[in-house]
């Protein structure tokens, strides 16, 4: 069996899977920066130990939101950015899941179905907290888009974050009445209304493809939709702000599949691990054929410059300064100290440097840059069918 990564499956499997298809733009961008990602291709530097002498290559990495090789320096920065913004109270983690009829709708036309996606969950959300028989006031919640299961198959949900109350016009904050924040029963049914409304008004904008073109198309679709139970799942509210960061952290920059999973290539397949049982965490390995797997994988890249972790309420971009403020004056607690979120930084930084700086050879000595790599200019093209 054969080890590899994610950029060792498309390198052994690419040719086959390009001689018979033509990436899309996107699919073909985030090919080559997995290709290219900590290799000669992206350039770097040399190190030297100034205690044993030994030379190391290191090469910079591509910082595409699809590699597994890139996702922990982005999130920690993400999440020591999002201290700041943490309020002391229970946060409540929802799911806000897509039946599999609209799959082909999704695969056709994602950025438009996303963005919908988005529009119903946060409008849901902020309609609850709003209603007084709930909470009567502005929420403060995170949405983050996954589109993928264990199997790389297509499951499009949000996973939403949200504050356990909400701040009320005359400036205090409500609390949950009850040990739950919203009843997921009524969510799944006003998210279904509001997602559907939301295709009702892609079609009449004909944004979405023949798929749904004729009334007869799009009434036997609606049909499915209405009597198919759309799921939102609570889990149990969470502690405090350290407990809320690590638990967020688990979510917002996690891709399709990390290199941990990949278990190898054996032949024609590659061996992938998932969860046998969600109750217990039992795994299994899972034998997908190659060009499949790439097939799997190619789905869930995001179009371009698509935002897949969004905030809302308290925390939209053009209110959360003055918002956040007023929560916690309403809590009556203080605000951050800018050294908090300074010494993070420098924490991370600091251990960082030390982490990649320490010679593993001699234990004692740390490596010093003593010349640049340049990157090559004309790394390989993809090339599909003529």
């Amino acid at each position: 069996m054969k080890v590899a990564g994610l950029a060792g499956v498309l390198a052994t499997f690419g040719p086959a899977y390009l001689a018979s298809k033509a990436l899309a733009r996107g699919a073909a961008r985030v090919w080559r920066a997995i290709l290219a990602c900590r290799t000669a291709i992206l350039g770097g530097h040399v190190e030297t130990c100034d205690h044993c002498g030994t030379v190391r290559h290191v090469y910079h990495s591509c910082r595409n939101r699809h590699c597994p090789q890139c996702q922990t320096r982005a999130k920690e920065a993400w999440l020591a950015a999002r201290r700041r913004e943490v309020l002391p109270v229970p946060y409540f983690h929802l799911v806000f899941t897509l039946p599999h009829e609209l799959n082909a709708l999704l695969a056709a036309t994602p950025k438009p179905l996303y963005e919908n996606l988005f529009s119903a969950v946060s409008a849901t959300l902020a309609g609850f907290a709003a209603s007084p028989r709930h909470l009567g006031g502005v929420p403060a919640f995170s949405l983050v888009l996954h589109t993928w299961k264990q199997d790389l198959g297509r499951h499009v949900h949000l996973h939403a974050l949200v504050a356990g109350g909400a701040l009320a016009a005359n400036g205090q904050w409500i609390s949950p009445k009850k040990g739950f924040l919203f009843p997921v029963r009524a969510l799944s049914q006003v998210f279904r209304g509001k997602f559907i409304a939301g295709i009702e008004a892609l079609r009449s904008a004909d944004r979405l493809p023949g798929l749904v073109a004729t009334p007869a198309d799009w009434q036997r679709l609606k049909q499915r939709l209405h009597t198919h139970d759309w799921v939102v799942y609570a889990k149990q509210p969470l502690g405090g702000p350290e407990a809320v960061l690590e638990y967020l952290g688990r979510y917002t920059h996690r891709v399709a599949i990390s290199n941990e999973r990949i278990l190898g290539i054996d032949g024609n397949d590659v061996l992938l691990r998932v969860r046998a049982d969600p109750a217990s965490g039992k795994k299994r390995t899972l034998h997908v054929p190659g060009t499949e797997f790439i097939d799997r994988f190619l789905q869930h890249v995001l179009p371009a410059g698509f935002k897949r972790i969004r905030h809302y309420g308290l925390l939209s971009p053009t209110r959360k300064k003055e918002a956040l403020a007023a929560a916690r004056a309403a809590l009556n607690v203080p605000p951050p100290a800018p050294a908090v979120v300074e010494s993070v930084a420098e924490f991370m930084q600091r251990v960082t440097c030390i982490e990649q700086a320490r010679c593993p050879h001699c234990g004692i000595g740390q490596f010093r840059v003593v010349a640049t790599l340049l990157p090559q200019r004309d790394p390989p093209k993809l090339r599909g069918p003529p």
